[in-house]
């Protein structure tokens, strides 16, 4: 009996240390009841003293505080950034909302812009612009898309009156001359409106038979004359009334005088000091004038304008005011008015009856080369070297129409016979026709491979129009139509002015390479 029992006391034993060997399970506290009791019971013993600074200092020293130096993080402060940062986003969503935004890409790229924001981002689409500038918008307020525009619009406006023609008061003189103009121009209008009826009435055919006479005449031009002018370039030639004289400008500073057609001298004109621009005659010079009065003008590159008669090989008079390079010089019509053309960005009328300047006229944004008065006498056109050029009625001083369209500075300017038609030659190797009437450009000839220094019309009828450029050519071109007639080569240097004689018999060419050309139908 004793051996059976023993076996299994073992066993329970070790049965019992394996269980020991598990940790206890804490089970939690539970109270049934109120916890009131228990409080007093805790308060009774003592226990409040751990709760106060008693605690703290107790929970330091087993390590459960870590407050080493006083520092104190504010909680509820942190809190309250936090949410005040959340609301103000709440508040700028709700704002966005209520933002109306543009639905053309083309404003909302508009708006970014005037706010200094890039008008566009990599990859970003329309809508997701619109958003972004909604975005920006709520954040600095619809009023600065509002004062960025007031401020364009206020810098635009100063702008626009900045480009506007200005005018100012005259002297008394120049009212009297305008009267003068108006009275001198008025009957030429008439005359002129009455022979282009009359030449309406003569039968197309006829006049397409003509037509076809003088181009036939034309593409026979030839070489008749060459000479050997100065030992500088030479930069104008001007034929007088009679067509029987050739004025030449040369940058030696002399100006010279031959018999047309055999080219042989007949004056020098001693005077300027340095490149002389131009020489022009008056317009009733070697026809009713007397060779002892003013019968021709040239300007140079100091500045000076002097006046010459056909007897006296030095200047009858100098024009001072000018203290530029004045680079064209053109007499008036009526032969009372002369006008020059200064780099100063103005160009001025001189009334020679009265010895005066009566206008001074700005309206060019850089200096003005060429000048051109109405076969009327009404108006006058100038070239600039800002690429633009301007029609100013001289009887009310007004800029009647801007010639905008070249791309570089205009060197030639020049009036049809027609009255209604100008043509200009520019740096940029065109010649632009344009019409009063449609005050707009009618036709943009691709005339030269280099810049066109000169246009001109021929004077009587301007059947066509002669171009003469820096590739060493000039051009006859037909009017209208504006097709190519003949090329005049010949020259070895840059064709530097020209000139078609009023008897419409001869063309003169002048150049860089120091010489003067005529040519003459065969």
């Amino acid at each position: 009996m004793a051996s059976a029992r023993g076996p299994a006391v073992r066993a329970t034993k070790t049965k019992i240390s394996d269980e020991s060997d598990a940790p206890p399970v804490k089970r939690p506290h539970i109270f049934y009841g109120s916890l009131e009791e228990k409080e007093r019971e805790r308060i009774a013993k003592g226990e409040l003293g751990l709760l106060g600074k008693d605690g703290m200092k107790a929970a330091i020293q087993a390590g459960n505080i870590n407050i080493s130096s006083g520092e104190v993080f504010d909680l509820e402060d942190h809190m309250s950034e936090r949410q005040a940062e959340v609301l103000a986003e709440f508040e700028r969503r709700k704002r966005a909302r209520q933002i109306n935004v543009s639905t053309d890409d083309s404003e909302v790229k508009a708006c970014l812009r005037a706010l200094g924001e890039p008008i566009t981002l990599f990859g970003e689409g329309p809508a997701e612009r619109r958003e972004r500038l909604r975005n920006i918008l709520s954040v600095v307020g619809t009023d600065a898309l509002k004062k960025t525009k007031k401020d364009d619009d206020k810098s635009k406006k100063a702008k626009e009156e900045y480009q506007q023609t200005w005018y100012h008061e005259g002297p008394s003189s120049l009212k009297t001359a305008r009267l003068w103009i108006a009275n001198y121009s008025l009957p030429r209008a008439v005359k002129r409106l009455e022979e282009a009826r009359l030449l309406k009435e003569i039968p197309e055919a006829t006049r397409t038979s003509q037509r076809q006479e003088l181009h036939k005449s034309l593409r026979s031009l030839n070489n008749f004359c060459s000479q050997i002018g100065d030992d500088r370039p030479i930069s104008y030639c001007h034929f007088s009334p009679n067509s029987k004289l050739l004025a030449t400008a040369c940058w030696s500073g002399l100006c010279k005088l031959w018999s047309v057609p055999d080219c042989s001298l007949v004056h020098t004109l001693r005077g300027h000091n340095t490149n002389v621009g131009a020489i022009v005659f008056h317009p009733k010079a070697t026809v009713s004038l007397d060779k002892k009065d003013v019968n021709l003008a040239s300007c140079a590159a100091d500045g000076s304008v002097k006046l010459w008669s056909l007897e006296s090989d030095e200047p009858v008079a100098d024009i001072e005011g000018h203290t530029m390079r004045v680079a064209r010089v053109m007499w008036h019509p009526s032969g009372r008015f002369l006008g020059t053309t200064c780099y100063d960005h103005s160009w001025r009328l001189w009334d020679l009856e009265a010895q005066e300047e009566i206008l001074h006229q700005e309206g060019h944004s850089k200096g003005v080369y060429d000048i051109a008065f109405h076969m009327d006498g009404s108006l006058a056109g100038t070239g600039g070297l800002d690429a633009f050029g301007r029609v100013w009625d001289l009887r009310t001083g007004r800029c009647i129409m801007f010639l905008e369209g070249h791309l570089k500075e205009i060197y030639g300017i020049n009036f049809s016979p027609n009255g209604y038609h100008i043509a200009t030659g520019s740096g940029d190797n065109t010649c632009k026709v344009w019409d009063l009437r449609q005050r707009k450009c009618i036709y943009t000839i691709p005339a030269h491979q280099n810049l066109v220094t000169g246009v001109k019309f021929e004077p009587n009828h301007g059947n066509f129009l002669l171009t003469g450029a820096y590739d060493n050519t000039a051009k006859i071109w037909t009017h209208p139509g504006w097709s190519p007639l003949k090329t005049l080569a010949g020259h070895e240097g840059k064709v530097m002015g020209l000139d078609i004689s009023l008897d419409g018999q001869l063309m003169a060419t002048c150049s860089y390479d120091r010489t003067f050309k005529l040519w003459m139908a065969e």
